[in-house]
């Protein structure tokens, strides 16, 4: 049977959901392929169908346009030589500008077309797709830009393959226990979460910084002057620049500081762990801030803008945090009520929702949520 054609950008962000579809398909007898460019090649495992095209930015100086709209007609080109080829019933396409040749390229030829949304606003990418797709699949029924015309469902943000959601239910430490915190800033980490967290950690009184027990991703040219200054202060701290085992690292966390990213929130809410979200100032359409203004009306965290953040800031939101262990759970329930169950589920069942019955490998098909 030919297979279902799957396409995203070369990000984790959009890299994540994808790969999370594609073992959903192929868990029910579906035969999927990806489809993305270079960058988003090293996030796929070995045993799955990928095809590399070409992709660009059509965005930045003049010259850096022109690169990115030639490089997005070479992977149209390949990406139509690759319907040829492969016959894909429908595709699924995750955003990033990798993913508008594959989409662009199965419309044209006919192929039903889904696209997924893991911002709390509708990415230019799929902006570009939107008026070729049946059905537009959002993490949050509250998200900006959505066009009008393609049936439009909920289905949440898969979180990444292999992350589990067992965890235990979330207990704020009383106030003779450590308190972890955790400092995460994206694959990068975030060069000013490693200016202003250790200012804001010595800013805290003796008692506080006592219990604190940090796990910090830094930038690996960070990584030294943040391991002394928490040593001159005498925390119990351990400085990274990437966590392998980012679901035991959530789990253990009593709070996160944390980038506004799709992939970091969605991770936040499966978990059901209160934060401190700082959105990255110089995201696209700033669709960091809308994230985390999705989760904060919701109670699940504090939302502090980059330009507004500073080690006096930061302390005395931690301060309130750490003094208040019935906030802290509360934000934790209400993050854990966000978190759509089974998205992955949810967009399966849409993709095999838009083929024929004869045109489908297995299992029923259930209706997602429709957004309103």
């Amino acid at each position: 049977m030919s297979p279902i054609l799957i396409a995203a950008g070369g990000t984790g962000g959009h890299m994540f959901p994808a790969l999370a579809l594609a073992k959903s398909l192929l868990e029910r007898g579906e035969p999927v392929t990806v489809v993305t460019d270079d960058r988003g090649a090293r996030f796929l495992p070995d045993d799955i169908d990928r095809h590399v095209i070409k992709a660009g930015s059509p965005s930045g100086s003049p010259k850096a346009r022109l690169t990115g709209m030639l490089a997005l007609l070479r992977g149209t080109l390949q990406a139509f030589g690759l319907m040829r080829r492969l016959t894909p019933r429908a595709a699924a396409c995750f955003g990033g500008y990798a993913s508008v040749p594959a989409g662009l390229a199965a419309s044209l030829t006919g192929r039903p077309l889904l696209l997924h949304e893991q911002n709390a606003v509708f990415g230019r990418a799929n902006r570009l797709l939107a008026r070729f797709a049946r059905t537009i699949a959002l993490s949050f029924a509250r998200t900006s830009h959505v066009p009008s015309g393609p049936n439009q469902i909920v289905t949440g943000n898969p979180v990444r393959p292999g992350f589990r959601l067992d965890a235990a239910a979330f207990r704020a430490p009383a106030a003779t226990e450590a308190f972890r915190l955790l400092v995460i800033g994206g694959s990068q980490g975030a060069r000013i979460f490693s200016d202003v967290v250790p200012e804001a950690v010595a800013r805290l009184p003796e008692p506080l910084r006592r219990r604190l027990r940090i796990q910090q991703q830094c930038r690996p040219e960070d990584l030294s002057r943040v391991c002394e200054r928490y040593a001159a202060l005498g925390i119990d701290a351990e400085v990274t620049a990437f966590f392998k085992d980012m679901p035991t690292q959530l789990e253990a966390a009593h709070l996160l500081v944390s980038r506004a990213g799709a992939s970091s929130l969605t991770e936040i809410m499966a978990m059901g762990r209160p934060s401190i979200l700082v959105p990255y100032a110089a995201a696209v359409d700033d669709h960091q801030r809308a994230n985390a203004e999705v989760l904060a009306a919701a109670g699940g965290c504090v939302s502090i803008r980059q330009s507004a953040l500073d080690a006096e800031a930061l302390e005395r939101a931690l301060e309130a945090l750490m003094r208040d262990p019935v906030r802290l759970e509360a934000m934790a329930a209400a993050a854990r009520e966000l978190y759509q169950e089974d998205a992955a589920g949810r967009l399966a069942d849409a993709v095999l929702a838009m083929l024929p019955a004869a045109a489908r490998a297995g299992s029923p098909v259930s209706g997602p949520e429709v957004a309103r």
